[in-house]
Formats: structure tokens, C-alpha cells, sequence
């Protein structure tokens, strides 16, 4: 059977600053986050990977229920981007067949995350 990359894509809304920089970014300020899960798999029988449902549920009630509208610095001590990239890969490995995880803090800007330390 081939193995196939499947992704999701999902927007949130989240205020944070940061605590250890200097500069801008250390002022309370928000964003529009974008978050791509991409998930590995053989194509079934069905002819799919995984059924997009299945992986829009998932994030939604173990990331997107935590973030959306919500201020970062009240569940992270230091809300960077990459932060929040290892905490989204912590909710939902083995959850999903995660393979990455690309989370977009500007339309330019993005942390991508394989589980690896």
C-alpha cells in the first residue's frame, strides 16, 4: 500500500507577549494563528488516509477548545511560537498519525514541528 500525507488546516485568534525578549513583541498583542496538521498513512481500502472529520475533531476539541480566543501567556510561561508548536504536537501525538505540525504566526512567519527534541 502507498503512504500518503494528509492535511488539515485550522485558524485561531490568541492574544499573548512575550517574557523573554525585548522589543516589540514583549508588549501584549495578538494574532491570527494558522495551524496545519499533516497526518501519514496507507490508503485504506476506502480509498483514504483518514477521514478529514477525523482529524478536524480531534484538533478541535484537543487544540482549537484551548486557544482560540484565549491569552497564551495564561497557559504557556513563554507563549513563542515554538512553544505552542511542541504543546499542539504534545495534545495530539497519538491522537493522530501526526508526521508535522506548521503553525503560522504571520501569514510569513511559521514553526514547523516533527516531535523531535
Amino acid at each position: 500500500m502507498q503512504s500518503l500525507n494528509v492535511s488539515c488546516a485550522f485558524r485561531f485568534a490568541a492574544a499573548h507577549f512575550l517574557t523573554k525578549y525585548r522589543g516589540k513583541c514583549e508588549n501584549l498583542h495578538g494574532h491570527n494563528y494558522k495551524l496545519t496538521v499533516t497526518v501519514q498513512g496507507a490508503v485504506k481500502p476506502d480509498g483514504m488516509v483518514i477521514d478529514f472529520h477525523i482529524i478536524e475533531e480531534t484538533v478541535q476539541r484537543e487544540v482549537m477548545t484551548e486557544l482560540d480566543h484565549s491569552h497564551l501567556n495564561d497557559r504557556f510561561e513563554n507563549p513563542t511560537a515554538e512553544h505552542i508548536a511542541i504543546w499542539i504536537w504534545e495534545r495530539l501525538n497519538g491522537k493522530l498519525p501526526l508526521v508535522k505540525i506548521t503553525l503560522h504566526e504571520t501569514e510569513d512567519t511559521y514553526v514547523e514541528y516533527s516531535g523531535e527534541r
